[in-house]
């Protein structure tokens, strides 16, 4: 293949150089500001290292500095009709805008996200492994599209949020690490989404969807999950699913040299050739990456030499093991083991790229902002507010001032998310614990976390209306539109204006049903 003669420009000055100052000089010409994409992507820098992309996908940018392909395929409930979104030019970023007006009204799913290496390496819904996922015939859930909103370079896009029962796979690919051959990887995550557990990877794994022992995958890991392996803290870490071992370094178990991560967008790191392999990792807003490993493979018998089957996975383990939560933006694997010195000019690729986590406004039911629900009953409630409760999952109302708690501030405030069963409707996350949601179940109000699943997107669900007292604002199930989110003796529920249960007595219903959106609590 002849390459563009930017391309051997670069290669020249790598090789002639060889440093990662010069990288990131002479590698990384991505413009000043933020607000346009960067003239290359980190596939072009990979290439330029002689490690080039074999697979590449984001829902969020191109990785590459002339692709002006798709990114991701959306499809939509009201009727299954789908939808490609693309980049707004070559280059450059998610036209998030095509999404949005595509799914108003309705909910969409990410069906598809494209490989834009060429290679045809494309994600789709996982089919059934050795376990079996929620959805039709064993498979896992797709994402639903709207979970995770960014800004990427100023411009709005959306993550791949997964949900546990969420997870994507190829296993028939082209291109990738088979056996010991020598790869790379990174994804950027959000580091806040995370749980115990297993296991949010991306990266090569089985192409049977079976355990098939030790040294047949290698991806990325991403969580607190103690099962196989830990680094220090609390986690989460960053570390390297290999089958039957979660490696956070040399040995199995713990090893002190991997920290416990939690940036809001993390860049993770991972590297493998004959008994040899590294992690590394670092804050994809700012900075330079950091090595948590890097020597021989495990000192536990099975992964050198190693015996990679070359399948793709998301948000899942090799065997489709699917109780994992996290959220993905990009990433990409490469053929070759990619020299450090090229990875710290990817860092600074994405450093660049400008992620933010989206709306920055704090009282409004704009989706990204942070709000508190102030109840409006007189003369019992004014003062309280919409809160989940730490002794168990229940939502209550209590009474929170500037002399309250932290922690009882952080429980009532919420993320105000664009609603899951219906984009145009609003679903609201805990601020404090990331992957819960407000949802009503058999009429009273809890904080559950999303299992991906139609049924608790719809449970989740609240069409904001003006308010039933003609005060701020109520908000109506989208599942059952004749109750709205209610507090009756000091509990939540959704409640209709007269009926069986106790909850659902017409005194004072108006009221109860009315909130005020309060600047957030904490």
């Amino acid at each position: 293949m002849i390459k563009p003669p930017w391309i051997r420009g670069v290669r020249r000055a790598l090789l002639a150089v060889g440093t990662t100052a010069a990288l990131a000089v002479g590698l990384l010409t991505a413009t000043a500001t933020t607000s346009q994409a960067a003239t290359q992507g980190p596939c072009d820098i990979y290439a330029a290292g002689s490690t080039p992309c074999v697979a590449a996908h984001s829902t969020t940018r191109a990785l590459y500095g002339a692709y002006s392909g798709p990114l991701y395929q959306i499809k939509r409930a009201s009727d299954q009709a789908t939808l490609n979104v693309g980049v707004l030019s070559a280059g450059g970023y998610a036209n998030a805008q095509a999404q949005d007006s595509f799914c108003a009204d309705t909910s969409c799913v990410i069906t598809v996200i494209y490989d834009q290496s060429g290679k045809g390496n494309n994600l789709n819904q996982a089919p059934r492994g050795h376990f079996p996922g929620p959805a039709e015939g064993g498979s896992d859930n797709p994402a639903n599209a709207f979970e995770a909103p960014v800004t990427v370079g100023g411009h709005k896009a959306y993550g791949v949020y997964v949900a546990p029962g969420t997870g994507y796979r190829n296993n028939n690919t082209n291109g990738t690490a088979t056996g010991d051959q020598p790869e790379g990887m990174y994804a950027i995550f959000d580091g806040t989404h995370f749980n115990g557990g297993c296991c949010f990877d991306y990266g090569n794994a089985e192409t049977t969807g079976n355990d098939d022992g030790n040294g047949t995958m290698e991806a990325i890991y991403f969580g607190n999950s103690k099962g196989w392996g830990w680094g220090s803290g609390n986690g989460p870490w960053v570390m390297a699913d290999l089958e039957n071992g979660l490696f956070s370094g040399v040995n199995r178990g713990f090893n002190a040299g991997n920290p416990s991560v939690n940036n809001r967008f993390l860049t993770a790191m991972l590297k493998g050739g004959p008994n040899q392999w590294a992690i590394r990792g670092g804050d994809a807003r700012s900075g330079s990456l950091s090595t948590y490993y890097s020597g021989a493979r495990p000192n536990a018998s099975g992964y050198n030499p190693m015996k990679k089957q070359g399948a793709i996975i998301l948000g899942i383990g090799g065997d489709n093991s699917n109780a994992s939560a996290g959220t993905f933006y990009e990433g990409v694997m490469t053929s070759g083991y990619p020299s450090d010195a090229t990875e710290n000019a990817v860092q600074a690729n994405i450093t660049a790229a400008g992620y933010n986590s989206g709306s920055t406004s704090t009282g409004s039911l704009t989706p990204g902002s942070r709000v508190s629900l102030q109840a409006t009953t007189a003369p019992c409630c004014t003062s309280h507010f919409l809160r989940h409760n730490d002794a168990d999952t229940k939502v209550v109302i209590s009474n929170i001032n500037s002399a309250s708690s932290a922690t009882d501030k952080a429980d009532a405030t919420w993320i105000v998310r664009a609603g899951l069963a219906n984009s145009s409707c609003l679903s609201f996350e805990s601020a404090n614990s990331p992957g819960q949601f407000l949802r009503h179940f058999n009429y009273q109000l809890y904080l559950n976390t999303d299992n991906g699943g139609s049924s608790f997107a719809q449970d989740a669900t609240f069409c904001p209306t003006t308010g039933n007292s003609g005060v701020g604002h109520s908000f109506q199930s989208v599942n059952y539109p004749t109750k709205y989110i209610r507090h009756y003796n000091f509990t939540a529920y959704v409640a209709g204006n007269g009926g069986t249960n106790s909850w659902d007595a017409t005194s004072s219903w108006a009221q109860d049903t009315s909130w005020l959106t309060a600047s957030p609590l904490n």
